[in-house]
């Protein structure tokens, strides 16, 4: 254990989202995701887990340490449903009030229609796979910068 690391947050998951890049994408998958074949495309060619935690507790976790790119454009994309873009599903509610409050202020995911979902993930830097068994529990996560004077030394 570490002060100050939640205890989610193992030493696979903390090395890879330190070697991620600005601009990187992160993808958070629930249960019935591809997760290990599209690992298998990313950066890190493998998958990673938190299997025994829904989505928004690994998101809650993973924005514990990750900035988000929020400044420039919107942060978090969130897998569509299927012939209904606009709709937003209980599980995408909850990641949304985790993600506004992670960021101290309302920051709106952006849909990304399914398919176009798995082109995107295939770039990504890596998949976390959670234990999430709701529908439509996968998000893209981008990564930001943390400022100079905001770094801890």
């Amino acid at each position: 254990m570490l002060k100050g690391i939640r205890a989610e947050l193992n030493g696979d998951i903390l090395q890879a989202l330190c070697n991620m890049g600005h601009g990187d994408y992160l993808v958070i998958s629930d249960m019935n995701f591809p997760s290990d074949s599209i690992a298998r495309q990313t950066r890190l060619g493998r998958l990673l887990t938190m299997e025994n935690i829904p989505a928004p507790q690994a998101i809650d976790a993973v924005l514990s340490v990750l900035p988000l790119d929020t400044p420039i454009q919107p942060s978090i994309g969130r897998m569509e449903v299927i012939g209904k873009p606009d709709e937003i599903p209980p599980i995408q509610q909850e990641v949304q009030a985790i993600v506004d409050r992670a960021e101290g202020k309302p920051s709106p995911m952006y849909p990304v229609e399914r398919m176009a979902f798995y082109d995107i993930a295939k770039r990504a830097y890596c998949v976390i796979a959670t234990g999430e068994l709701r529908f439509y529990g996968c998000f893209l996560l981008t990564k930001g910068v943390i400022p100079a004077e905001e770094a801890v030394r």
